[in-house]
This record gives C-alpha cells, structure tokens and sequence, in this order.
C-alpha cells in the first residue's frame, strides 16, 4: 500500500503536495494508533478521530508528538477547536461539515482541510467548499460498521475523473487491494486497519 501511495504522490508532484497516505484512526479497529503512526513513512497523515472521547486531548497531544518524530501530519476529525489547540496541521470534515472548508482555510491558511464524500456529488461540493481533497468511500468492502455498497477500481476511477478535484480512496484499502487503485486518477490512499498489516 506505501508503495502504490507514493506513486500516486510521485504523479501529482506537480500540484500542492498532499500526504500520499491517510491512516484514519479508529477506537475499535486501530486501538493503538500510536503504533501504526510509528510505521508511516515520512509525509504521510493521521486523522485523528476522538468520537467524542473523554481524553481527546491528551490522545492528540500524543499522535502529535509522534507525528512531528516522524514527519507526518496530524489532521483532526469534525473538531477544528480541537485541532486549533492541539496545534494540528488541519482538520478532516464530514460530509454534514463540509460547508465549513473554506472559512477553515481561510482562517488557519497553513491548514490542511479534507472532506469525506459518498457520492460523486458530495465530492464535488467538497471541491465547491473549499477543500484541499476529498475522501471517497467505499472503495472495497469494509469492515466499518457504516460501509456502503463498494465502488471497486472503475467506477472509483470514473468518480476521480468527474469530481474536478483531488480524491483520495478509502475503504477496504490493504497491501493487496491498493494495486487495484495506482490507475484510478488519486491523490493518495486512505486507510484504518489496512495500514497496522506488516
């Protein structure tokens, strides 16, 4: 998966430089993301998801420091005033925020803002408002709880192609289905529990 992840990131050199891989945090699926952020390579990004946890702060000032050891990005789910706290590099909306992209850029310009996506539309909207990127899902079937039917490599494709902005694919997304991606017109990969595989 690194590797198809940093040929995409080779191909898109040309534009603003965006992390080639995405390790999307998960309380259940990844309980140690510290660990896995240990194992990214260099210019890689966590989004930290806290759900709500009551120690929220604490776990991001530690994927922080491990983020600045290693070199990658520390973006921070559906919460910007957390985000502004901890020091974040940028913030990962969902769809029901995305509105939001541009005031966020506008107000923290060093900021990295991605925004999830569903649907061709919603990817397009992410686009419209201001977003960096959007992340597309389900790519492959998934073991969340609220996957969707998957799109697999061509309509993926399709979609990356009609969106009019940079997409990153998530879901389902491991060493093996990655491949299946490298012509699908990405900016990068994005992935939970697929990135804690050796």
């Amino acid at each position: 998966m690194r590797r198809t992840a940093g040929l995409l990131s080779r191909r898109a050199a040309a534009r603003k430089a965006l992390p080639p891989l995405l390790f999307f945090t998960d309380p259940v699926r990844t309980p140690d993301p510290e660990a896995v952020a240990r194992t990214l390579p260099a210019g890689s990004a966590i989004v930290f998801r806290a759900f709500g946890a009551p120690d929220a702060e604490a776990r991001g000032r530690r994927l922080l420091a491990v983020a600045k050891t290693r070199r990658l990005k520390l973006l921070v789910g559906a919460d910007p005033a957390l985000a502004a706290r901890i020091g974040a590099d940028g913030v990962h909306l969902p769809e029901r925020l995305v509105h939001r992209a541009r005031a966020l850029r506008t107000a923290h310009p060093g900021w990295l803002v991605t925004a999830a996506a569903h649907s061709l539309s919603a990817a397009r909207r992410a686009h419209a408002c201001g977003a960096h990127a959007a992340v597309v899902s389900v790519a492959f079937s998934s073991n969340s709880a609220s996957a969707g039917r998957p799109l697999g490599p061509i309509r993926m494709a399709q979609l990356a192609r009609a969106a009019g902005g940079r997409i990153y694919a998530l879901g389902g997304i491991n060493n093996k289905t990655a491949r299946r991606l490298k012509d699908a017109g990405l900016v990068g990969l994005a992935a939970v529990e697929g990135l804690a595989e050796p």
